[in-house]
């Protein structure tokens, strides 16, 4: 393999890890965002 076609995929690769790594933030923050604006156990609805 020449040096280029390393490149590009090393390239891909990261892009791929870049992606899934933001995602799972953004489903953290999201599962965050949902347990701090859901109901209190055991709270009444008015």
């Amino acid at each position: 393999m020449d040096v280029k076609k390393l490149l590009a995929l090393a390239a891909v690769a990261g892009g791929v890890l870049f992606v899934i790594r933001r995602n799972k933030s953004a489903k953290a923050q999201d599962d965050l965002w949902r347990e701090a604006t859901a109901p209190a156990a055991g709270a009444k609805k008015a």
